[in-house]
């Protein structure tokens, strides 16, 4: 038995070092990278300069600006898509609902493309005045037009609202896939006991999606928190650095600035919240306690 254990253990073994090595690797030369002055101009004979990095972050640095901007992208994303997914997921799932594999196949087109190609045709879609959202769709809808070159808030709704597109598809697949595995007996049972359509989403719907939620919220919040295409696409950062947020702002301190020992330590950062806020959540939320 325990020759068997040793063998099966070789067999993962290849996996498990490639996983360690692509994960691993960055990570460790990162930081140790931030500790340097490695810039352009040090590139080969770069040297340890210790904590400096991270005092110019704290001290001169947009530390506050960049976490608010962050928090708002994740936060603000992540509501939205797993709300519009979710609800998509319940409208599909009705059992009276006629063309259900038609309107599945429509509201799943944005993953038909790819990313970044859908993101250059939204920059131009967005672009004030002559893009269609601002000449033709939001004067239908009655809505003021968005001008994320000027104003901080429309730079957001652009954002969010071309993230949500890009992504419900993602969700309303997971939840709808979820919500099909329920037994239809319990919703007929329930009825027969007088429950009402909200009564049944209460107690047999999210208690049945417990696992679905978690599993969606925790690597959707880690995929959104270092989410760099959309804002580099969409806004660059802007105006000014209102919507930059700390990979952003790395990825330009490492490319645009070739300061890389900087922009290693605003990754350090980055990644030592996405743990702590990982922890607190976990903690504080109990989302995991339906794995138990």
């Amino acid at each position: 038995m325990k020759k068997d254990k040793v063998i099966n253990f070789f067999y993962i073994l290849p996996i498990f070092v490639v996983t360690l090595f692509l994960f691993l690797f960055p990570l460790i030369y990162s930081l140790y990278i931030s500790f340097t002055n490695l810039s352009l101009l040090h590139f080969f004979k770069y040297s340890y300069v210790g904590l400096a990095n991270y005092i110019i972050i704290f001290k001169y640095g947009y530390f506050l600006v960049l976490l608010k901007n962050t928090l708002i992208w994740t936060i603000g994303s992540l509501v939205t898509m797993m709300g519009l997914g979710f609800a998509l997921a319940l409208i599909l799932n009705q059992s009276d609902l006629k063309g259900r594999s038609i309107f599945y196949a429509i509201l799943i087109l944005p993953w038909a493309f790819p990313g970044f190609i859908s993101l250059l045709i939204w920059q131009g879609l967005w672009v004030d005045p002559y893009g269609m959202m601002n000449r033709l769709i939001l004067p239908m809808l009655h809505l003021p037009r968005v001008n994320s070159l000027t104003s901080t808030a429309d730079a957001w709704i652009e954002l969010i609202v071309t993230n949500d597109w890009l992504s419900f598809p993602y969700f309303m697949t997971v939840f709808y896939s979820a919500l099909q595995s329920i037994p239809r007996e319990l919703y007929d049972i329930a009825e027969l006991d007088g429950a009402n359509v909200f009564t049944k989403f209460f107690t047999i719907t999210l208690p049945s999606l417990k696992k679905t939620i978690a599993f969606v919220f925790i690597t959707s919040f880690v995929f959104t928190w270092n989410n760099f295409y959309p804002i580099y696409v969409l806004t660059g950062g802007g105006p000014g650095i209102s919507t930059e947020t700390f990979i952003v702002y790395a990825y330009q301190e490492a490319f645009s600035y070739s300061n890389f020992s900087l922009a290693a330590a605003w990754s350090v950062i980055s990644t030592l919240f996405v743990i702590v806020l990982g922890i607190i959540v976990i903690r504080y939320t109990h989302i995991l306690d339906s794995f138990t």
